[in-house]
């Protein structure tokens, strides 16, 4: 199958050809021909599947054959949970429009709203937005919502994680009636399908992938260590080979900087990336990861949308995530598009519980394999009874060097339990009835 069969108009397939793409990916193949037809669309697509051109290729053509009615208004409107992953889209609308008339904006929080209301009041066809900066703008009437016509929803699971879904009913609640809707979300998830229910119209389906599934092309790999050497068996792992992009991940906001610290202490060129650094620090290093200026970055789960590196080698989890499913969201940033990728957890006796729900998830055993010198004095345990992290605690800290490496009791346990482990504490959430709030 090809570009062309799909229907698409010829400045699209210039700008496409121009990138180097030939063939369309399964998710691309599935949803451009029903979008470009005008029904609403539920599509299943995990991240690196090419979810972005299935929907912005056919909203860009929609847009450069119709003509807008009465002011330049936003006639299109993508959401989306991070700022990242709302920059990111945006250049590839950019991209793959550059051979038409039609205008983007991006609109996310972390920075001053004055060019972002200036761009508004230029006039732009397309608006790609977080949900929190978004309502900001309507609360100052700095954004007129009522000439959407095509409404996206993009990765719709993690915008509902985060807490976003009242900001998405008052921001729908602005649009047209009448307007086409296009949600895509990792899973069907029963809360998916209610909101598709409630803001969608006979909506077709199209899923390209089983629920919590992984590429292929990716290796899964774990060596246990005991949690006060986690952080010399990291130093030792990327010092195998020091220019090897690694994207690894911390639980938490403090264990990123902290863990980066460290690393640039020993030699090595890291940066954070995580919901308390500011908007022009994130995108500084995040370009400075895709450039190679920097090799390893630090990302909590968070702040990792929207990461989006060709030929990521691999990604290591420093802490796993207290939510299985998100061990998928992680590693999707290897593996992509056909490319092999190897997916690293180190792992301490305390997350041996945490393991055992990711090998269940993946309904796959996971190799194990000891790293000479670091051995585990205490072996994983993968039974119903496997510990596992309390909420809010760290991973044991190495003793201070030049001292006795006592602590006073407990210090290890306070932990930052704010921001990034709103993702961890979902299910808890999720049996009150309630989610964590969030603000991009």
């Amino acid at each position: 199958m090809s570009f062309e069969s799909l229907g698409l108009a010829p400045a699209l397939l210039r700008a496409l050809a121009e990138q180097g793409y030939a063939e369309p990916t399964p998710i691309q193949a599935g949803a451009i021909p029903v979008v470009l037809e005008g029904h609403d669309l539920l599509a299943a697509a995990q991240t690196g599947t090419g979810k972005t051109a299935a929907f912005s290729l056919p909203l860009l053509q929609h847009l450069s054959t119709k003509q807008p009615t009465g002011k330049h208004r936003p006639r299109a409107l993508v959401l989306t949970p991070t700022r990242e992953l709302a920059a990111q889209i945006n250049d590839n609308v950019r991209a793959y429009g550059k051979h038409l008339r039609v205008s983007s904006a991006v609109i996310f929080g972390g920075v001053s709203m004055g060019p972002q209301v200036q761009a508004l009041r230029r006039g732009t066809d397309i608006v790609i937005a977080t949900p929190g900066r978004l309502v900001d703008h309507m609360q100052q009437r700095t954004i007129d919502l009522s000439g959407v016509e095509v409404l996206v929803l993009d990765e719709a699971d993690r915008m509902l994680d985060m807490g976003f879904l009242p900001s998405l009913k008052r921001i729908i609640g602005a649009l047209p009636k009448q307007r086409q809707t296009l949600l895509f979300s990792a899973t069907f998830a029963p809360e998916i399908k209610a909101l598709a229910m409630q803001f969608m119209q006979s909506p077709h389906e199209v899923s390209v992938t089983p629920a919590n599934s992984v590429a292929t092309t990716v290796s899964h790999q774990v060596h246990p260590v005991d949690g006060t050497r986690k952080r010399d068996l990291l130093l030792h792992v990327l010092s195998q080979d020091s220019r090897r992009q690694t994207l690894v991940f911390s639980r938490t906001k403090h264990g990123a900087d902290k863990l980066v610290r460290y690393l640039e202490q020993s030699g090595l060129r890291a940066a954070a990336i995580h919901g308390n650094k500011s908007q022009n620090n994130r995108t500084k290093a995040l370009a400075d990861f895709k450039s190679g200026r920097i090799t390893v970055l630090v990302a909590t789960d968070i702040a990792a949308r929207g990461i989006d590196i060709d030929q990521l080698p691999i990604v290591i989890n420093y802490d796993l995530p207290m939510v299985a499913e998100d061990y998928v969201h992680r590693i999707g940033r290897t593996g992509r598009a056909g490319a092999s990728g190897i997916a690293l957890s180190l792992v301490c006796h305390e997350e041996s519980g945490l393991l055992r729900d990711i090998r269940k998830l993946l309904n796959q055993d996971i190799a194990i394999s000891e790293v000479p010198g670091f051995e585990l004095s205490t072996p994983l345990r993968l039974d119903a009874h496997a510990p596992r992290p309390k909420q809010g605690q760290r991973q044991p800290r190495p003793p201070r060097q030049g001292g006795n490496g006592h602590r006073p009791h407990g210090h290890a346990q306070q932990g930052n339990a704010a921001g990034e482990h709103a993702m961890g504490n979902r299910k808890r959430q999720r049996s009150r009835g309630r989610r964590p709030a969030a603000k991009a």
